[in-house]
């Protein structure tokens, strides 16, 4: 079992190359660069150079945290009505920053998390550790409702998108990607947050 202050490579999780800390340290001969299997290169981004920088400091507060999620105190900001109520999704190959933005944002915005494709090891994993139920899928989701209210979590890309999303009901995307090819195309305006 993994306790806190181990990383996920610790339980011998290394087969899968799911998101967070523990895939971004397929460190390449550079150090600046990812290389995946089969020797495929890609220069790091900066975000991830500043996710391996900020880990430690990131592990302590995730340690400061109360046990119990009742003594967190309630903020209240601005909620964009457009994802009130809406279904919160992330990518295919759902990965652990795809599933966890999908079920802290329905959490904020008072929506709905579902997932885009089964999860990987990592996500499995985190989940259980931490006690939460894994969402339904998108499908099951849009069965019960198929006109609901859609925004993308971590991801803007058609191509990374669950087919059964109708592009017509997204509201909004929540993402810290960079812009690039097959950004969804909207006949309205939606709420965007890319950072």
């Amino acid at each position: 079992m993994l306790k806190r202050g181990h990383s996920v490579g610790f339980l011998g999780y290394r087969e899968h190359h799911g998101g967070g800390a523990e895939a971004l340290r397929l460190a390449g001969p550079d150090n600046k660069t990812k290389q995946y299997d089969g020797g495929v290169l890609r220069k790091r981004t900066q975000v991830e150079a500043d996710v391996l920088a900020r880990e430690k400091a990131a592990q302590e507060l995730a340690d400061a945290l109360p046990e119990e999620s009742s003594t967190i105190p309630t903020i209240n900001l601005f909620l964009p009505e457009a994802l009130k109520d809406a279904v919160f999704v992330g990518h295919l190959v759902t990965d652990l920053d795809s599933v966890g933005g999908a079920i802290g944002a329905a959490a904020l915005y008072n929506g709905k998390a579902a997932l885009a494709s089964e999860i990987n090891s990592e996500t499995a994993f985190a989940l259980d550790e931490w006690g939460v139920d894994k969402p339904p899928t998108i499908e099951e989701v849009l069965k019960e409702n198929p006109d609901a209210k859609i925004c993308l979590v971590d991801h803007q890309q058609t191509s990374q998108m669950n087919p059964a999303i109708n592009p017509d009901n997204v509201v909004g995307v929540i993402d810290h990607h960079a812009l690039q090819s097959k950004t969804i195309v909207t006949d309205r305006p939606i709420y965007i947050d890319i950072r």
